[in-house]
């Protein structure tokens, strides 16, 4: 096995694309420990989908690649390093590691911009994070329905704003692409994509139960509730497929 540079984060490969070996709470810590850092960092999410959408999209490889951090997300990911010998034992999802930042961006009172979803949504998702967090700021908050040729006005929008954490959620690969390509312009020490997350948080959509995420079935519980969805879940055995023929994981 290849030993890694023990100064770097651990990170396994998955098609190609890094995924930091990392837990909830150590992630938590290292988004932490970039607010005090004077530049954006990216966090990006890598679960099976986006390892196969990224052997098709370069531009999307290349974001990935550039990523400041990639979370393990997805019982896809968890279940290939096992099975390859690695040492990832944790799903970390956007949801998840967005809710345990809330906690750090009261305690720190890092402003927070919500971009994404339909109109309305990141709305409601940020007053129900006030009512559960406290002392939490809302710099902002802006539906994800604009052409891309608007999104440098969204940039300038976070960086009037002042938001020092921006949650991006405008689905895959259009949130990689936003976090990457704006970091710098919204003024924000870090932007991170949360998918759909704030359809859950607005509670316009519910969240699997607490036995099926621990199982690994979220998926399930949400094709159940969206079934437009069974042609995205159609990926996790080709990754696994792929992913066990590639056996690097360094």
């Amino acid at each position: 096995m290849i030993k890694q540079d023990a100064k770097k984060p651990a990170k396994e490969l998955f098609l190609g694309i890094p995924a930091d070996v990392v837990t909830n709470e150590e992630a938590k810590a290292r988004i932490k420990a970039m607010l005090e850092e004077d530049r954006a960092h990216f966090i990006a999410s890598v679960n099976p989908e986006i390892c196969v959408a990224a052997q098709k999209n370069a531009e999307l490889r290349r974001v990935l690649l550039s990523a400041d951090m990639g979370t393990p997300d997805g019982v896809g990911i968890v279940l290939s390093s096992r099975l390859r010998g690695g040492r990832i034992r944790e799903r970390v999802t956007g949801i998840d590691l967005m809710l345990e930042l809330m906690d750090v961006a009261v305690e720190g009172k890092h402003p927070v911009f919500l971009y994404g979803a339909a109109e309305g949504v990141a709305e409601e998702a940020a007053r129900n994070l006030q009512k559960s967090y406290p002392g939490l700021i809302i710099a902002g908050t802006h539906h994800g329905y604009v052409e891309p040729e608007e999104e440098p006005k969204i940039a300038e929008l976070i960086a009037r704003s002042g938001a020092e954490m921006v949650f991006v959620g405008t689905g895959s690969p259009r949130q990689e692409m936003f976090a990457a390509r704006y970091g710098e312009a919204t003024g924000a020490k870090v932007l991170m994509v949360v998918g759909g997350s704030f359809d859950v948080l607005s509670g316009r959509l519910q969240r699997a139960p607490k036995i099926c995420q621990q199982l690994g079935l979220e998926w399930l519980y949400r094709l159940c509730q969206q079934p437009r969805r069974l042609q995205r879940s159609l990926v996790l055995p080709y990754f696994l497929l792929l992913s066990l023929r590639d056996r690097r994981l360094y």
